[in-house]
C-alpha cells in the first residue's frame, strides 16, 4: 500500500547532490545495526554514518561525517500530485514543511506536516525543485521540493537533529516534538525506546527451547505488533485527536489504520486482546470512529478505505473484543454499523452484494470469489449475531444467526467440498478442488472448505462425522502440491509458496488455512494437531530475514507462530475459547495487563516430544482440548506432560471438545 506523505533526510559529503539516484549510497549489511529501538548504517559512498532512534510520533537522528569537508543533509519532500512545501528557518536551525505523496485512499487536503530542528547552525542552505537548486533561498512550494543544509564539520563531525510530524497540523507537529522529545538527547531517547520495546515484548517471558526458537518467537512477536499504526496525536491537554483519512476533518478520539482485517482477524487481533487489551480497546474505538466518519466499518484501511480482499471482518474484531471483556466501544452503534454494512454496498468494495440475502449464497460466475465470500459473510454474520444478542436486538440477532448457517448452501455432499454455485442453484462445472481463483480468493477448494470457524461440529457432520473429517484433513496434507492456476492464468506467489512448503494442499503462506491444523481437536484426534503444529513451526518459521513462509500481512503470519508456540490458538475469533496445540517452550509466562500471570509449563518437552500425554490446570486434571479466555486472564498455570508418542485417550471424547460457537449463542 506504500507509505503516506513521507519525507527523507540524507547525509552526503564532498559535493551537493539532490537528485534521488545521484545521492544514493553503497552500504553493507555486515556494518548495519537494526533493532526495534535503534538503526545505524554506514553510507560508504559519502563516508558518513546515519543513526536514528524513535518515539511514537518523532525521532532523534545523528549523522557522523568522516570526511570533514562539504558536509550536507538533503531533505526530500517526495513527488506528489498536489503542491507540497518546505521552509528553512536559519535563525532557529529549523526546517518545516508538508508532504502530500500518497497512493490513494485519502481526501484532497491530506498532508503530513513536519518539523526538523538541528543542534547547530547551517553554514549554507538552499531549496530545490525538480532538480533545480536555489542557494540561499528559504522557501519552496511545488509538487517535488526539497532543501539542503551545509554544516561545518572540520572539527565537530557529528550533526544531530530531532524530527516530528503530524497529519493534523503544523502546530501539532511542533507539539509532538515538544511532548515526545523536548530537550532529551539521542541516547536518552534511545534508552526510552529500548524500555518501551522491552515492556511490549516482555508481556511474554519464555524459558527453554533452543536459542533459534527463542529468537524466532520474539522476532514474530515484534512483527506481530508493528501494525496497525496509531493515526492520532495528543493535543495540548493530552487528549487524543486525529485527522480523518475518511472525511478530511480533525476529530477528537483515537484512530488506527494500516491493517488488512481479512488477514489479521484470525490471529493478530486475538493476540492483541490477550497480551495488549489496553491497545485493543483503542483499536475497537477506532472502528466506530471510522464508521462515523466514512459511513462504513473499515475492511482494509491504508490510511482510508481500500477496495482490497473480501468480508466484513471488523465484525470479528468487535465480537472478539466483546466476548473477551474489552467493551470500550458503543455497542448499539456497533450493531447498527453491522446491520448497515451487511445489507448495503458502496464505494471501495464496502458492504455486500444484495444477492447474498436473496439466495443465501453469493453466486459464481455472476460475482467473483462467490464461494469465498459466502463462507466469510457467514462467519461475519455469526460475529454480528453475537453482538446483536449482547445488545438485546433479538430480531437482528436471529437474522444474523440464520445467515451464519449459509455455509451449508455451498457445500456439495457428493464431492465433499465447498463449491461454486450458479445463480440458478446448480453447481458450476467443471470443478477441481486444486484449481485456484474463480470462486475462491487466493486459494482453492481444498483450502477454503474448512472456513466454517463458527460451526466446526456442523462442518464435521456435513463431511460424514469425526473419522471422515479427520481423514479429509489427512488427505489435504498427504495430497500432492499440484496447482491449477485457474483464473489467475499464471503462478502467483501464494501458489509458489504452497509448492515450496510441500505440505500437500495446505498453504500456510496464506491466511485461510491458519486454523486448519487445529481442527483435529474437534474430531477427537488431538495428537494430529500436536504433530502438525510442531511441523509447521519447525519448517516454516525461522529468525532469519527470509524466515516466513509468506507475506507478513500486517502481523498475521507472525501472530500465528506466537500463539502456536504458546500452545493455544483462537480457531473462532468471536468465541472465548482457544484450542490447544503443542507448547514449544519449557515455560511461557504471560504477564497480563492487570498484573496477574498465567504460565504455560511443559515437562519432558523437546524436539521429538511434541505429544501431550496429560495436563493440569491450576493443579487439577485438565482433559479438554480447549481453554477459555477467562481462565487465562484469571491467572494461574496450565501444565502439560509431553511425550514422544501420542496419547490416544487424552481429551478425545465429545465432552472434551469445545462447543460449537454458533450453538453457544443460539
Amino acid at each position: 500500500m506504500r507509505d503516506h506523505a513521507t519525507f527523507s533526510l540524507m547525509p552526503i559529503s564532498g559535493g551537493l547532490n539532490v537528485a534521488e539516484d545521484a545521492r544514493a549510497s553503497v552500504f553493507r549489511h555486515e556494518t548495519e545495526v537494526a533493532q526495534p529501538s535503534y538503526y545505524k548504517v554506514d553510507l560508504d559512498t559519502w563516508q558518513a554514518t546515519a543513526e536514528v532512534t524513535p518515539t511514537e510520533r518523532a525521532a532523534r537522528l545523528r549523522f557522523t561525517f568522516r570526511q570533514p569537508t562539504n558536509s550536507y543533509v538533503v531533505v526530500d519532500v517526495f513527488q506528489s500530485d498536489k503542491p507540497c512545501s518546505i521552509e528553512i528557518i536559519p535563525s532557529e536551525n529549523k526546517i518545516v514543511g508538508v508532504a502530500r505523496n500518497n497512493s490513494g485512499a485519502v481526501p484532497d487536503n491530506f498532508g503530513n506536516y513536519f518539523v526538523i530542528v538541528f543542534d547547530r547552525p547551517f553554514s549554507a542552505y538552499g531549496v530545490w525543485s525538480d532538480g533545480t537548486v536555489q542557494g540561499g533561498v528559504t522557501r519552496r512550494e511545488g509538487k517535488s521540493v526539497g532543501a539542503y543544509l551545509k554544516f561545518d564539520t572540520d572539527v565537530a563531525k557529528v550533526v544531530e537533529c530531532k524530527v516530528a510530524s503530524s497529519y493534523v497540523s503544523a502546530e501539532q507537529a511542533d507539539r509532538n516534538l515538544q511532548q515526545e522529545i523536548g530537550d532529551a538527547g539521542f541516547d536518552t531517547i534511545r534508552h526510552r525506546a529500548e524500555t518501551a520495546w522491552n515492556d511490549a515484548l516482555g508481556r511474554v517471558e519464555i524459558v527453554g527451547g533452543s536459542e533459534e526458537q527463542q529468537r524466532t518467537f520474539y522476532s514474530c512477536l515484534y512483527r506481530s505488533i508493528l501494525f496497525p499504526h496509531r493515526f492520532y496525536d495528543l493535543d495540548e491537554n493530552h487528549h487524543p485527536i486525529h485527522y480523518s483519512p475518511y472525511d478530511g476533518k480533525v476529530h477528537s478520539g483515537v484512530l488506527y489504520t494500516d491493517s488488512g482485517f481479512w488477514d489479521t482477524f484470525r490471529a493478530a487481533h486475538p493476540l492483541y486482546n490477550l497480551l495488549y487489551p489496553e491497545i485493543s480497546a483503542e483499536i475497537l474505538q477506532s472502528l466506530i470512529a471510522s464508521y462515523n466518519e466514512s459511513g462504513w466499518l473499515p475492511s482494509w484501511s491504508s490510511p482510508g478505505n481500500r477496495e482490497v480482499m473480501i468480508g466484513n471482518h471488523a465484525f470479528s474484531l468487535l465480537a472478539d473484543g466483546w466476548v473477551k471483556g474489552i467493551r470500550s466501544f458503543d455497542l448499539p452503534t456497533a450493531v447498527a454499523a453491522m446491520v448497515h454494512d451487511a445489507h448495503n454496498s458502496g464505494f471501495w468494495g464496502m458492504g455486500r452484494e444484495a444477492i447474498y440475502d436473496q439466495l443465501g449464497y453469493v453466486p459464481y460466475p455472476k460475482v467473483g470469489a462467490g464461494t469465498s465470500k459466502t463462507l466469510e459473510y457467514a462467519y461475519d454474520d455469526f460475529c454480528a449475531a453475537t453482538l446483536a444478542r449482547a445488545a438485546g436486538h433479538t430480531v437482528e440477532a436471529s437474522g444474523f444467526l440464520k445467515n451464519a448457517m449459509n455455509y451449508t448452501n455451498v457445500f456439495d455432499p457428493k464431492s465433499g467440498f465447498m463449491r461454486p454455485r450458479d445463480e440458478d442453484g446448480s453447481w458450476v462445472e467443471p470443478f477441481d478442488p486444486i484449481e485456484w481463483g474463480g470462486a475462491f480468493t487466493e486459494g482453492n477448494s481444498w483450502q477454503w472448505s474448512w472456513s466454517v470457524m463458527q460451526d466446526v461440529p456442523g462442518l464435521i457432520k456435513l463431511m460424514g462425522g469425526d473419522q471422515a473429517f479427520a481423514d479429509k484433513l489427512d488427505a489435504m496434507f498427504n495430497a500432492g502440491s499440484e496447482v491449477k492456476v485457474g483464473t489467475y492464468h499464471t503462478m502467483i506467489h501464494e501458489m509458489n509458496e504452497m509448492v515450496a512448503q510441500n505440505l500437500g494442499q495446505y498453504a500456510h503462506g496464506n491466511e485461510p488455512v491458519h486454523h486448519v491444523v487445529y481442527l483435529y481437536d474437534y474430531a477427537g484426534q488431538p495428537w494430529k494437531t500436536q504433530v502438525r503444529v510442531r511441523q509447521v513451526m519447525s519448517l516454516l518459521y525461522q529468525s532469519t530475514p527470509d524466515g516466513l513462509s509468506g507475506d507478513e500481512d500486517t502481523g498475521e503470519m507472525s501472530a500465528w507462530y506466537v500463539l502456536s508456540a504458546l500452545g493455544i490458538y483462537p480457531v473462532c475469533p468471536g468465541d472465548p475459547n482457544y484450542l490447544l496445540g503443542s507448547p514449544l517452550f519449557d515455560k511461557a509466562t504471560i504477564h497480563l495487563a492487570d498484573g496477574k500471570d498465567f504460565s504455560i509449563v511443559t515437562k519432558d518437552n523437546g524436539p521429538q516430544k511434541f505429544y501431550i500425554d496429560g495436563a493440569t490446570l491450576n493443579g487439577e486434571p485438565w482433559n479438554k482440548v480447549f481453554i477459555s479466555h477467562d481462565q487465562i486472564v484469571s491467572g494461574g498455570q496450565l501444565l502439560f506432560n509431553m511425550a514422544s508418542f501420542p496419547n490416544y485417550h487424552w481429551a478425545t471424547g465429545p465432552e472434551n471438545r469445545p462447543p460449537s460457537p454458533i450453538q453457544r449463542i443460539k
